[in-house]
């Protein structure tokens, strides 16, 4: 379950509520039971770098293996040449 954080217009109290997705928001505050509002924050969830994506699932890359084959596929014994 997501938390949600929230602030209080009246108390100016920040806090925060473990919810599910189909709940409904908050309105009431617990400390004072003034009116509140969701506030949106920045996820601590982040991609840095070259990254997984790029490495392996678009659409240049290409399995790096080593060909095993030193004629790189042309002989008859080789496993790719069958396919």
């Amino acid at each position: 379950m997501p938390i949600y954080e929230y602030h209080c217009s009246d108390c100016g109290q920040e806090f925060e509520i473990r919810q599910k997705f189909s709940d409904d928001p908050a309105t009431v505050c617990p400390a004072c039971g003034g009116s509140i509002e969701k506030l949106i924050s920045r996820t601590s969830f982040a991609l840095k770098g070259s990254g997984w994506y790029s490495e392996g699932y678009s659409k240049d890359s290409k399995p790096k293996t080593p060909s095993i084959c030193p004629k790189e596929g042309a002989c008859s014994s080789c496993p790719s040449a069958a396919a």
